[in-house]
Formats: C-alpha cells, structure tokens, sequence
C-alpha cells in the first residue's frame, strides 16, 4: 500500500504519513573487485557462467553471450532466446563505444486489423487503449521478431575472441538441463504471471504443475524444474551455431512452431532478422564525462534531456540533498512529459505491472566493458511458450500505440520506442577509470541510471555505497515516488514541490528499477549488483 505524500499528515493519527513497511531489516549487497574481469547479472548462477569464461580466456564479449544464454535457463520470466535489445561496448584502449542494436520490430505480416480495440483504456504498463482479448499483450499476435540469438552472434563475432560459440553455450545447456532453482523467488514470479500462464498449454504444463505454481520444499533445499525442450534448443544451436535459430534447421522448427499456435512472425521474419552494430550517440556530462547510448528509440533522448536540465545541479560531494533530489524531480517530470507527449499516452504517469528485463555489465581483464540490456517485456513475456523448441516468446508488440495512425502505431516492420538505457562511460580525456551501467524496470530503469551515474561521477561514492543509496523515481510527467528511507526533510521539500507517493524499496511490488554497475580503473575493478533482487550478484574472475 502506498500512502500519497500530498498531504503528509494523517487524518486520523495528526502524525505524519508513512508508508506501509513489509521489510524490518536492512539489505545490503557486496561489491565484487578485481583485475581480471567482473561480470554482473541479476542472477549470480549467470554472472558465475560469465565469470568462468574470463577465466578460460574469453573477453567481456564472449563473458556477456555466455551470461545471456544462462539466464535464458535460471531467469526466464526477464529475457531469453524470444526477447530483444541493445548492447553498448566500449574496446579496450579505445574512446568511442559500438551499439549492437536488437531491438523490438514488428512482424512483416502485422496487421493494425488484428487489434480491435473495445473502447476502454488498459492500465498495464503503457496507458494504451483496450485491445479485444489483450492479443497485443499475450498470445500468438503478441511477438515481435525474436532478435535476441542474433544480438548475441554479432556481439560475438564483432567483439569476442576465437573461442567457439560451442564453449560459450555449454553453461547454459547445464542450467537448462539441469533446471530452474525452485525456490520462493521462483514461485513468487511464476504467481505473478499465473492468471495468463494458464491459457496456454505448454507455459501451464512446465509453469504450473498440477494448476498452481510450484513451491519449494517446507525446508532443505528447493531443487529444480526444467523449462521443456528448451535445454534441446540450446544444445542444437551449441551444435549448429547461432545463425541456425534464424536460417537453418531451427528456424524451420520455430516457424512451424510459431505458426502452430497462430503467431504471424514467419520464416521470412527469421531470415531477414540481423542485428545492426554502430557508432554510440555521446551524451556530455558537465564537461567531465562522456555518456556513450545505445541512442534512438532506447531511453537514450530522455536520459540526455534529463543530464542537459540536471547540468548546472550536480549533488554535494558525498551525496545527494534535498534541494538535488528536488531539481531531479522536476527536471525529470518534464523530460518524461516530452517523451510521452509524442506518443499520445502523457496522462500514463506509472506503469502499475510488472516489467520484465535483464540487465548485465561486464568488463574484462584488459578493460573492455560490455552493457547489455536484454527484455521479453512483460514479465513472461507473451506468457506463450512454444511447445516443440520451449522459447518463451516476447510480447514486444505491448509496445505499440493499437490506435491506427497514432505515433507509435503498429505496422509491418515497424520499430517502437522503448525504455531500456545501457551506457558505458569515458573521462571526457579519454582516461580512467570507466564505467558500464544499465537496469531493468521498465520506465524506472531510466531515473535509477541517472542516479547511478549522479553518484559515481559526480558524489565520488564507491560503486557499493552508490547501490545503497535511497533513490527518487519519475516514471511519468504526474509524480515522484520516493524510498521511505530517505531522510524526512528530503521527502517533505518533493511533497512541497508535486504529488508524492512514499514506497518501499523490496522485491514486490517492485517499485524501483534494479540497475547494476561496473568500474575499470587502472587501481583495479569493481563491480555491483541491485541490493533489493534477491538472486543478482557479482562476480569476478578468478
């Protein structure tokens, strides 16, 4: 329950509002350091994967493929071989970072028609109208093309080493042969998704066993559940390569399968889907830094809105005061209010359910860093697996405006805005140390990057004390959420400025992005992980 922080006093009580508080404990969460590499994940298994391929004498670039696969298999309900997004990588000894860009497109058969809409609104994530059935939020006529297996092959061959794609996979084939941690994190995201899960056989018969979803022994250990076939997919792509899911024997199996289940994206879809690498659009950073994006249709425009408004504010050094968290907000509302208005959904200040991306950073002994933000949308995505080849698919076209003629309207190949924000920065000299920075959360991801980087490059706190440190969120033009632990006269100067509400930072309700971060230095590395997810970590070579 969040209390508005409007009026701050209680009507009843004559004391000050608060929020509801479910956690009595403080969480906290170690950095990892070191010379050889770090990989961060939201999902330790995952960065541990990463981690031992630095050891085996891969790059940040074989690290971040390697960890992607695996969360595939451990964190499904974020990403995996049906999702999408971008990577931002900077070279060692260079100064300009590359986007491999993978990001969300329609289907070329993609038919506005297929879309009828009711006549109400539908609060979901994104403010849209209704859609007859939610078929752009679940379902067959939910996907976009799946582009995730192709951003990481060209991630792999642009900047990873001669190690075989076979080697990188093999992680992943063991987690998804192995199974899923059946533990009460698990039952708790598969709950959240229970009610859609359910329509479709495939995603009930692996999700939810005997109709509910599973739940972890009354005590020892969880143990696992496998995810269908999709341990077979991974070890035939180890076998085939990677362009297989795309123009091979897979791509038939996957057509077939999409295809089975009434989706459109078809074969022709698979075969023309190739990831793009470019020059990364830089964002100034006070004169002091450089912001390298992922640019265009990511959070990218509103994140530079955001520094440009925020450039004569930096926060004291050691922290962020009230008057700096007061700035953010209002600069913030603003910037949100321009990037909304063009899609005609300013009046969506929040996005009330629940997002589903995975962010990883990784750095390597030699000092490329790696930012990769990777999504289904939703968590569990179009909530369909598809039966013969057990990928989870994207429910990408949410991302669309269903009003024909809208700014954001689905078309055959179209591309939508969406909010993923990884960034790699460099000294504006072009020295030490850098840093690989991303989130997930959906519109939340971008105020927690920002905050992130306000810390590291402007307070000179330390990776971990950054992590820790209570943060504001604006996900829309109408309001500020803030963390009840921020200190009272902070939370009553934004009251004073705007609608306030005050929430907890925990796992659910998620009410802050989860962002992870990575410093290379020529002192050494370090990387961090959210506090508030329970599974994430980092992890460092050797």
């Amino acid at each position: 329950m969040a209390l508005s922080h409007t009026d701050r006093t209680s009507p009843m009580t004559a004391q000050p509002a608060r929020a509801y508080r479910t956690q009595n404990w403080s969480l906290t969460k170690p950095s990892a350091h070191g010379r050889k590499g770090i990989v961060v994940s939201q999902n330790h298994e995952a960065a541990a994967a990463g981690a031992a391929i630095l050891e085996a004498g891969g790059n940040a670039a074989d690290a971040a493929v390697a960890t992607a696969f695996a969360l595939a298999a451990v964190e499904p309900w974020n990403s995996g071989l049906g999702g999408i997004g971008f990577g931002v990588v900077l070279k060692a000894g260079e100064s300009r970072a590359q986007v491999v860009d993978f990001g969300p497109v329609a289907p070329r058969r993609a038919d506005p028609a297929d879309y009828p809409l009711t006549g109400a609104m539908k609060f979901d994530l994104f403010a849209w109208p209704e859609v007859e059935g939610d078929r752009n939020i679940h379902g067959p006529l939910s996907f976009c093309i799946p582009s995730s297996v192709s951003g990481y092959a060209t991630l792999k061959e642009r900047f990873g080493t001669s190690m075989p794609v076979s080697e990188l996979l093999q992680p992943a084939v063991a987690l998804a042969r192995r199974g899923m941690a059946q533990d009460w994190y698990t039952t708790l995201k598969i709950a959240s998704s229970a009610a859609v899960l359910r329509l479709y056989a495939e995603s009930a018969r692996i999700y939810l066993p005997d109709g509910l979803p599973p739940v972890p022994p009354y005590q020892g250990v969880p143990g696992f559940r496998t995810l269908g076939n999709l341990g077979s997919t991974l070890e035939h792509l180890a076998k085939a390569g990677l362009d297989d899911f795309y123009r091979g024997d897979l791509a038939k199996q996957l057509a077939a399968d999409i295809a089975a289940v009434g989706g459109v994206v078809d074969a022709q879809d698979l075969a023309d889907c190739r990831a793009s690498v470019r020059e990364a659009p830089v964002i100034d950073w006070r004169g002091t830094h450089r912001i390298h994006t992922a640019g265009g249709l990511t959070a990218a425009p509103t994140l530079q809105a955001v520094v440009e408004g925020m450039a004569g504010s930096p926060p004291p050094d050691g922290g962020p005061d009230s008057a700096w968290f007061v700035r953010l907000s209002q600069v913030m509302r603003e910037a949100y209010a321009t990037r909304l208005e063009g899609l005609g959904a300013a009046q969506a200040a929040k996005e009330p359910g629940e997002t589903c991306t995975t962010h990883l950073t990784v750095v390597d002994g030699e000092g490329t860093i790696v930012a990769l933000t990777t999504t289904l949308l939703s968590s569990m995505g179009s909530r369909l697996v598809l039966p013969d080849t057990g990928v989870l698919m994207n429910n990408g076209m949410m991302w669309f405006d269903p009003r024909p003629g809208s700014a954001n309207a689905i078309a055959p190949g179209a591309r939508p805005l969406c909010n993923m924000c990884p960034v790699v920065v460099t000294p504006a000299d072009g020295g030490y140390p850098r840093y690989g920075a991303g989130a997930s959360g959906g519109r939340r991801i971008l105020a927690s990057v920002y905050q992130m980087l306000a810390f590291t490059l402007d307070s000179g706190m330390t990776l971990e004390d950054a992590a820790h440190q209570p943060r504001i969120d604006v996900s829309g033009p109408d309001g500020t959420s803030a963390d009840a632990r921020l200190p009272e006269g902070t939370l009553d100067a934004l009251a004073a400025v705007g609608p306030l509400t005050v929430v907890e930072h925990g796992v659910l309700p998620l009410n802050f992005a989860c962002p992870n971060m990575v410093r290379s230095g020529q002192d050494g590395q370090e990387g961090i992980s959210d506090a508030a997810s329970p599974w994430s970590a980092a992890v460092a070579a050797n």
